[in-house]
């Protein structure tokens, strides 16, 4: 590359730039990573959505969150298979690219950029309304602050983002591990004036009866929801270009989702059921801090409220980190301005990440001076596209299996082609239900043109991207 700045350019071994060139600082460690790829899927979605979910669904609710926990094991197989057989930064939008074309490259690395964005400026609103529940301070300066102090951790160096995300996560994982053990003692009878209980898996407090109150295509129709409350265990691909050893911590991170969405979702959701009835009021609020109250363990919503603005810092922290790694390798494809490619003097992509901030923040102002026009515009154009994501990142490993030396898959896809086809199917069968739900048409909708916008940019720019890639192989000649 000849973009440089304070001896340093875009690239690394496995990263843009090719082999050998300095590049991304190689700044996390395995323990880091472990606690990305553990924390990753729990954010505030979680704590706070599942409830929703409960009084849509019913006591069989664990069933949708089992459902769509096999789809995202199945997604994070296919990048384990194509991150350890092809370690770079770019991830999943450069296996899209070298299955599919520039198009599905550049389309998957601006669609999961925006994705991202949209969610950091969404979670600094979420963050500042907790605070605002304590402290009489204006959303928008609360969420200011909030992101000025996510940008710094992510500005100072990798090491320093992998060290927030590492305790943050490690608070989202002790409280649900906490959680399990004191709701399953209190389930089994074993917790102080308890007995054994498991009738909140067939009546309500309502007097209504059955696993499936309103039947059992609400287990199917809720998969649109729970979906998005698990995005984020990708993260682990990503970050792992920034590892001394990226192909074992894929590795490690792929094997290990299967436990974590089978304990930290499916389990902790039948818990739930257990102790708080489905069709509870308490649920929407805040459903956790409900079963911790039926419980009698006090000040409950005080410390659900903390651990979800944990939640929410971590989902802003890592929101931050993914868009300017996305924005870095659109640079270093000539898809992106070229001053975005430049790195600081801790080896972290500041032009990126800043410019992240920024759009996160313009999404803070919308959410303050529109929030029914704007920023629900913003927040519907982008609810689909993490599907779009998926699609591509299982059509891209269908394709690179076929053309991949058998001896480079340090992980393997199960059942390989039926597990990938049966994934592209049910990802199509959940964007298709959103289109008959509607509540969910105007985001299918609305992100379908998000990705149209993107492609049409894609065209727009192909002479400007074939000329920057001659004089580059000029320059190199």
């Amino acid at each position: 590359m000849s973009t440089r700045t304070d001896d340093h350019a875009a690239g690394g071994p496995g990263g843009p730039g090719g082999p050998g060139a300095p590049g991304l600082q190689k700044g996390l460690s395995q323990r880091h990573l472990t606690m990305i790829a553990i924390g990753g899927v729990i954010g505030a979605g979680l704590f706070v959505g599942s409830g929703e979910v409960i009084r849509t669904t019913g006591p069989g609710a664990f069933l949708t969150y089992a459902l769509t926990g096999v789809l995202v094991i199945l997604v994070m197989r296919m990048l384990g298979e194509m991150a350890t057989a092809n370690p770079g930064t770019g991830s999943f939008s450069d296996y899209a690219r070298s299955a599919l074309g520039d198009w599905a490259g550049f389309s998957t690395a601006w669609l999961y950029w925006y994705f991202w964005v949209i969610v950091v400026g969404f979670e600094a609103v979420a963050g500042a309304r907790i605070i605002q529940e304590y402290v009489g301070v204006p959303l928008w300066l609360v969420s200011l602050v909030l992101m000025v102090l996510m940008t710094v951790t992510n500005l100072v160096s990798v090491r320093s983002f992998g060290e927030f995300e590492y305790w943050f996560a490690g608070i989202k994982v002790a409280a649900i591990v906490l959680f399990l053990v004191l709701g399953g003692l209190f389930v089994l009878g074993v917790w102080p004036g308890a007995s054994m209980d498991l009738s909140g898996l067939t009546t309500g407090a309502q007097g209504s009866t059955g696993f499936f109150p309103n039947g059992v295509g609400a287990v199917f129709s809720s998969i649109v929801v729970v979906v998005f409350s698990m995005v984020g265990a990708e993260i682990a691909t990503i970050a792992a270009a920034e590892s001394k050893d990226p192909v074992k911590a894929v590795a490690r991170a792929t094997r290990s989702v299967v436990v974590r969405v089978a304990i930290f979702f499916v389990g902790s959701v039948f818990l739930l059921v257990c102790i708080v009835p489905w069709d509870s009021e308490e649920l929407r609020v805040s459903p956790y801090a409900a079963a911790l109250g039926e419980m009698g363990i006090p000040y409950a919503p005080l410390v659900m409220n903390l651990v979800v603005l944990t939640a929410v810092l971590s989902c802003l922290n890592s929101g931050l980190y993914t868009a300017s790694r996305m924005l870095f390798v659109l640079a270093d494809r000539h898809e992106a301005p070229q001053a975005l490619v430049r790195l600081g003097p801790s080896g972290v992509p500041r032009a990126a990440i800043l410019t992240s901030t920024v759009v996160g923040f313009l999404c803070v102002v919308a959410a303050a001076i529109d929030p029914e026009g704007v920023f629900l515009f913003l927040l519907n154009s982008s609810g689909a596209v993490i599907l779009f994501v998926y699609l591509l990142i299982a059509v891209s490993q269908l394709v690179l299996r076929r053309r991949t030396d058998p001896e480079r898959l340090g992980v393997r896809m199960w059942l390989y082609p039926v597990l990938t086809i049966v994934a592209i199917v049910a990802i199509l069968a959940i964007l298709l239900a959103m289109a008959f739900d509607a509540d969910t048409r105007t985001q299918l909708f609305l992100s379908l043109g998000s990705w149209a916008v993107f492609l049409l940019l894609f065209a727009a720019t192909a002479g400007r991207r074939r000329a920057a890639r001659e004089r580059q192989r000029s320059a190199a000649s």
